[in-house]
């Protein structure tokens, strides 16, 4: 595929250009540099895992109403390299199918056509805030979310009637507005609309079906993440009669993974939404032994009275924090899975681990998103 004609100036893919396979040296360096910098030492480094695609992977976007330039035209897309306050229009993203590209183009043209004026950080004046588009990979389904502010009226209406007389090539599920007049640069929803539609998608991973909804978590990069997960399951020695612990279980996806063999399986994830799906999601599967609690880690562990044989988690960039981490080791598995999307925060937290008796038994690297900086990681670490 030709180069991107975004590269120049959006920082999101920094590895345009490069061969995959020097793509993925380059990563694998980059963990081991970090394992060494934290004298954290392991028995088996089983290399990097390469995405099963390097185009169109990503099943989930957030775009935002800006201008390029001071005063110029408004554009809808991501932040420039460097320039926080400037947007780039990325409607030919090599990451996305085309109809997030489609989508993206037709929704500028719109709040064009009808005046609407983007919201201004610095100002807090303005209508158009972000778009979110979302995909089923395995189900074609795709999600749309504009998010305004209520200072001026948006005709959601006729904004449902364009975008469902577009030409996609994959089934357009649901059209929301979400009403947010939160100050911070984020997407908050103060209200969500349905224009059209429903609120949610449906996803099937590793043989197991999900219902995710407009805000909740899912992987990114649907295909990849199910090789992430079935490898890791595939460390633990025997799950059969075993209770687990899943740690920052996000959506439940590898609970419930775990669940099909595993004795029982207990979740637990700050967000609650998150959780409310995860149940939604662990009832439609018939997995009656897979458990989610919403809570902090270092609080709900004082407070469940089952021990875990086997532990996994999937913390957020950050890691795990020191007294979590301190209460998830004391428990003395002789297994623990964790699964890092930051090299850097997992061999800090490893680090602490192997203080406590563990050692890493196995690592492995996988590029779950080609061309971007970002590498995942799957240890095991064991106490005799």
């Amino acid at each position: 595929m030709d180069l991107c004609l975004h590269r120049v100036d959006c920082g999101g893919c920094i590895y345009q250009g490069v061969p995959y396979k020097e793509q993925l040296q380059l990563k694998a360096k980059d963990v081991l540099r970090h394992f060494k910098d934290n004298l954290v030492s392991f028995d088996d480094f089983l290399g990097i895992e390469g995405s099963p695609e390097l185009y169109a992977y990503r099943n989930k976007m957030e775009y935002t109403f800006g201008d390029e330039v001071k005063g110029g035209p408004m554009t809808l897309g991501l932040h420039k390299q460097g320039r926080f306050m400037s947007i780039l229009t990325t409607d030919q993203c090599q990451l996305v199918v085309q109809d997030f590209n489609r989508i993206i183009k037709a929704t500028l043209d719109f709040c064009l056509e009808k005046g609407y004026p983007f919201y201004h950080k610095r100002s807090r004046k303005g209508l158009l805030r972000n778009l979110i588009l979302r995909k089923g990979r395995r189900t074609g389904e795709i999600l749309v979310n504009i998010v305004t502010s209520t200072q001026l009226y948006f005709d959601g209406p006729a904004y449902a009637d364009m975008l469902n007389d577009l030409e996609l090539e994959d089934q357009l599920v649901g059209i929301l507005h979400t009403e947010n007049d939160n100050l911070a640069d984020a997407v908050v929803c103060d209200k969500l609309n349905i224009l059209s539609g429903r609120d949610y998608y449906y996803e099937e991973l590793m043989g197991l079906k999900f219902r995710v909804s407009a805000f909740s978590f899912f992987q990114t990069n649907v295909l990849a993440a199910e090789r992430l997960y079935t490898e890791s399951l595939s460390l633990i020695s025997d799950l059969a009669g075993k209770t687990v612990f899943d740690l920052y279980s996000g959506t439940g996806t590898i609970a419930q993974a775990a669940a099909l063999q595993a004795k029982k399986v207990i979740g637990i994830e700050l967000v609650g939404e998150a959780v409310e799906a995860a149940r939604s999601n662990a009832n439609m599967n018939g997995l009656p032994n897979c458990n989610f609690i919403a809570g902090d880690v270092k609080i709900i562990l004082d407070q469940i009275e089952e021990k875990p044989d086997v532990i996994i988690m999937d913390p957020p960039r950050s890691g795990v924090q020191p007294k979590a981490l301190e209460k998830i080791l004391n428990y003395g598995v002789k297994q623990i899975i964790y699964v890092s999307c930051n090299p850097k925060s997992l061999a800090q937290n490893l680090a602490t681990a192997m203080l406590f008796g563990y050692r890493v038994k196995t690592l492995k690297a996988y590029d779950n998103f080609p061309f971007t900086s970002h590498t995942e990681c799957v240890v095991m670490i064991s106490r005799d």
